[in-house]
Order: structure tokens, then sequence, then C-alpha cells
């Protein structure tokens, strides 16, 4: 979802910085130099940004919709685990970066959406993913959110991150979950109440070329994650006037559901026994919240969350 962008900002950055106007593109390095740290300090959001109408209209094409379940205090600093990350993460985006939804529900909280450092790099594309309320993922950053004492921050994780993408499958429920306990600890560090959230709809936007886990396309995948930091998942979906071929997402409805918050006590030095604890407790909430909701939204009884 934010490579076209991306890919255009820098493209635009080499046209400037090689052409007749190229003192800008120094004084714009000079500021990116000055500024690099500001995506890890909570980073540099526009209210004008997220309350741009094609946001609306971009909510509005599948549609996404917010669905709460129960309150959180804004007393309190939350860390959300979303699920899954899908292709485009459409749901993270569309509720916790556009439009007024999480503010009704949840008046009192600042949702930040933590996404890979990688992309504060691309020049000016930066400028406007921290005007959405982006920030970095890496843990000064996760860590300065989580440390507003008066409350009322939420750090929201995409806990499957860009590897999951590669299971992101119209009908998939796989999330690799087993071995992310970074989350966990974070939030027992910072005393950060945990809060569940699965977005459905999410896998259905696009269809993916099969890439079954030992396949010569996943190798490839997998390979080519671990050099890059992101995954490059085969997709496509419908065009512009067909239904056919393209790359413009299905209109699927995507139901991104706010589960109930797990209080956390602080603890500055989490055992492993501790963290492996808590890890199981969330997986049974997100268990849980997946299952109450999954006949809302036509998800057949008989089909669970795998967890790997």
């Amino acid at each position: 979802f934010l490579s076209p962008v991306a890919e255009f900002c820098c493209g635009f950055f080499v046209i400037l910085i090689l052409g007749k106007f190229w003192f800008l593109g120094v004084l714009y390095l000079l500021w990116l130099y000055l500024d690099w740290e500001t995506p890890c300090t909570g980073g540099r959001r526009s209210q004008w940004v997220r309350s741009w109408a094609v946001w609306k209209y971009f909510r509005e094409y599948f549609p996404i919709r917010l669905v709460k379940t129960s309150d959180l205090n804004p007393n309190h600093n939350y860390l959300l685990g979303f699920h899954p990350h899908g292709v485009l993460v459409a749901g993270a985006f569309g509720n916790f970066c556009t439009g007024p939804s999480f503010k009704n529900l949840f008046p009192g909280l600042t949702p930040y959406l933590h996404i890979m450092p990688i992309w504060f790099g691309c020049p000016f594309f930066r400028e406007y993913i921290m005007s959405a309320g982006m920030v970095s993922a890496s843990k000064e950053s996760v860590s300065y959110v989580l440390s507003n004492e008066g409350g009322g921050h939420a750090s929201v994780i995409v806990i499957g991150g860009a590897e999951e993408s590669l299971n992101a499958h119209p009908g998939s429920l796989t999330l690799n979950i087993l071995k992310r306990k970074g989350f966990i600890k974070m939030a027992l560090k910072h005393g950060a109440h945990l809060v569940p959230v699965f977005s459905f709809g999410e896998n259905e936007l696009f269809k993916q070329v099969a890439n079954p886990r030992g396949s010569w396309l996943r190798n490839v995948q997998e390979k080519l994650q671990k050099i890059m930091g992101f995954a490059l998942p085969l997709f496509h979906a419908r065009g512009v006037f067909q239904y056919s071929f393209g790359l413009i997402p299905y209109r699927q409805p995507i139901n991104t559901v706010v589960g109930s918050p797990i209080p956390v006590k602080r603890n500055l030095n989490p055992t492993t026994e501790e963290i492996e604890q808590l890890h199981a407790l969330y997986l049974q909430k997100l268990r849980k919240l997946f299952e109450e909701h999954k006949r809302n939204y036509g998800i057949p009884e008989h089909k669970s969350l795998i967890f790997e």
C-alpha cells in the first residue's frame, strides 16, 4: 500500500537533487539529518492530513469499519496487537490513521501506528506518513509512546509483520505469532495494557500466487524478506473498469474489532516465564475475540485461527 507513494517521492527527490534546483535537495538532506529521530519520538501528526476527504472515500470503498467491544480508560497506555497483516494493512491505516472513528469510540486516546523503520528513510514520503500518525516500529519508538506518564497513548503494532503478508490468501486464518514475543516484553516493561485486535476481511482484498511453505516461490520470498526487511507477495485483484485482473483491491468489507484490554502490571525486568505466561493469555484472548465475532462476518463455524 505504501510502496507506490514511496517510489514517487524517492523519484521526485532524485530529479530534484540532479536537476536545476539541486540546492533544495541539499537543504532537504540537511533537514533529514536534523529530523532523523522524529519517527522514534512520537512523529509529527497533522489533523489536516488525517482528515483529507480522500480518506473518507478510501474507507467507504471497501467499506472499513471500527468495532468497539469494551471501553479503554484513557488514564492508561495501551498496546494494540493488530491481526492479520494482509497485503494492504487497510484496516490499520483506515481506522488508526484517518477519520474520526477511533477518537469517537475511544475518547482521550491517541493511536500511533508503528511501521517498519525503513519507510522513514524515504525523502518526503516520511513527512507524509508521519502526518498520518505513523511512527517507527523500533523498540525506542514503542517505548517513547508507551512512556507517556499521563496515559492516553495507544501503540498499534501489526504483530505478524511483513512475513505474515505471505499468508494473505482469501480465507487464510494463519497468524505468525508464536515466536513474536517482543511486544509482550514491551507491554510488561511499561505496564501498558494489551488489547487484541482482529480485522475481518483483511485477507480478502487480493488474490496471491500460490506459495505454500516449502515451495520454491515461498523460499525465495522468505530469503528476500530477510535481506530487504519487507516481503514481496505476488498478488493481483481487479482493474479500474474490469474485475478480471489489476492491482486495485477488491471491494470487500473490513471490520476491525477491538477486543477487551488485558491488564498488565509494570515489570521492568520480566522473566522468560512471565513473558510466556502473558503471551499465552494474549493468544487465548485473541482466539476468544475471533470466535465470538467470526459468525458476524461470514466466517464458517468450523474455521479457527491457526497460530504458527
